[in-house]
This record gives C-alpha cells, structure tokens and sequence, in this order.
C-alpha cells in the first residue's frame, strides 16, 4: 500500500487524479483570459495589431483608405458692427428675413422695410459687400447672406424720474451684428 501512495496508483491516486486535472484546466482558462484582455488593451492602442490579428492567414492587414482630397473651402467674406444702439430682440427680426438671400434681394428688402434695425444692417452689408471686392477680388452682386447674427451688447442703465421722487429704470440694449457673405452657389 505504501508503493501505491508513492506512485500515485491505487483507488486513492484514481480519486485524486481528475480533480488535479480539472484544477489545472482552470488555471489554464484564467490564463488564456488574461491573455485575452492583455491582447485587447494592445488592440486598442494599436488598431493596426488588432487588425493583423483578425486579417486570415496568408493575407496582409488591410491597407489604410487613402484621404480623399478635400475641397477648397468657399471664401466667406465677414464684416461686422458692434455697440449698434438697436436692440438685438428686434434686429434679430430683420436679420432672420434676410438670412440666405442673394444680396440684390436682401439689399431691396432693407431699402423699404419700416423697421430701424434694417439701417444698420443695410449697412453691415453693403461694408461686408465693400470688403469682397477690395479684399478678395470677388464680385459684390454675386454673393448671398450666408450667415448673419444678432448677438447681445452690453445694456445701458438709465433712470427716468417719476412722481413722489421716485425712479423707474430705462434699460438701453445694444447688439453686435455680425454678417458673412458667400459666393452665389449656382
């Protein structure tokens, strides 16, 4: 019985034996999940090592697309008016209805509209018209409203005197008003 023990044969070193194996494949799969995540965080870094991993054999990693070449960006013209004493809740209704229209139309529309904004920015677009032929050489009525914003300026506090010595207060708003023209798209 002795010689049984020492060379692991016998019903006791039967028993023995498949949890032996079974302990073992165990250890086994944590280490082939540890080789997993390790080979995933390398994939991460490098794209291309993940890519070569799954390419099949006999075949290269799959080649980088070349970049397409890029378009010129259109030439935006800007110009811009800041501190106008108008306030930017009712520039901005003017500017909305001039936005994207060719400047031919958007100059008629401001010449007769009512509102007092429309002076102001008449005026931000015909320097912002100015700046495209003096500065890029383009042609002024060819180009449309691209962009035009109304963005808040600074608010004025005045008071008005009232009765009984009291005061009321006057919020004066200002706005900047900021254009950009672009060549008419044809």
């Amino acid at each position: 019985m002795a010689d049984e023990k020492r060379k692991g044969t016998g019903k006791r070193a039967a028993k023995d034996a498949p949890e032996e194996k079974a302990a073992a494949s165990k250890g086994a799969a944590k280490d082939s999940a540890a080789k997993a995540a390790a080979e995933e965080k390398a994939a991460k870094k490098d794209p291309a090592r993940k890519a070569a991993k799954e390419a099949p054999a006999g075949r290269s990693a799959p080649q980088k697309e070349a970049p397409k070449p890029r378009r010129p960006a259109p030439i935006v013209v800007r110009a811009s008016s800041r501190y106008v004493r108008v306030a930017p809740r009712k520039a901005r209704l003017v500017a909305d209805q001039v936005r994207g229209l060719h400047i031919d139309r958007a100059r008629a529309l401001l010449e007769f509209s009512p509102r007092g904004a429309a002076r102001d920015i008449r005026k931000v677009i015909e320097s912002a018209a100015s700046n495209a032929e003096n500065n890029h050489d383009l042609i002024a009525d060819e180009m449309r409203v691209a962009e035009i914003t109304v963005d808040e300026g600074p608010t004025l506090r005045r008071f008005r005197p009232r009765a009984l010595g009291r005061a009321t207060p006057i919020k004066k708003r200002t706005s900047h008003i900021a254009v950009a023209l672009s060549p008419e798209q044809e």
